[in-house]
C-alpha cells in the first residue's frame, strides 16, 4: 500500500507544479499583453511595467481571458486606439508560446 500512496503523492505533486506553472503563463502573458498596449497608447519604462501589472491584476476578476481583454480593449479605445476584440485575441495567442518559453526557461535557469 505505501508503494501506491507513493505514486498518488507523487501524481497530486506533479499535478500542483502543473497547476502552478499554468498561472505563471498565464500571468506572464498577460504582462506581455499588457506591455504589448502601453506600446500602443506611448507608454514606456516603469509606467509601461506598472501599466502591465495591471493587466495581470484584471485577470484575477473572473475565470477566463474576458476580463484582460474587455481591460485592454477598454484602455485601448480611451486612448484613441483602434484594436478589436479579435486582434487582442489574436494577440494573446501569439504570445502565449513566447511567455511559456520564458516561463520555461527561468524554471531550468
Amino acid at each position: 500500500m505505501s508503494s501506491f500512496d507513493d505514486r498518488e503523492r507523487a501524481e497530486e505533486a506533479r499535478y500542483a507544479l502543473d497547476q502552478q506553472t499554468q498561472m505563471r503563463v498565464a500571468a506572464r502573458r498577460n504582462k506581455l499583453l499588457g506591455l504589448w498596449a502601453a506600446g500602443l497608447m506611448g507608454v514606456s519604462g516603469a509606467d509601461a511595467e506598472v501599466y502591465a501589472k495591471s493587466v495581470v491584476v484584471a485577470d484575477l476578476e473572473e475565470a477566463g481571458d474576458g476580463d484582460v481583454i474587455r481591460k485592454v480593449l477598454g484602455d485601448l479605445t480611451a486612448a484613441g486606439i483602434t484594436r478589436t476584440e479579435a486582434q487582442i485575441k489574436e494577440e494573446l495567442a501569439r504570445l502565449l508560446p513566447v511567455a511559456r518559453e520564458e516561463i520555461i526557461r527561468e524554471v531550468k535557469g
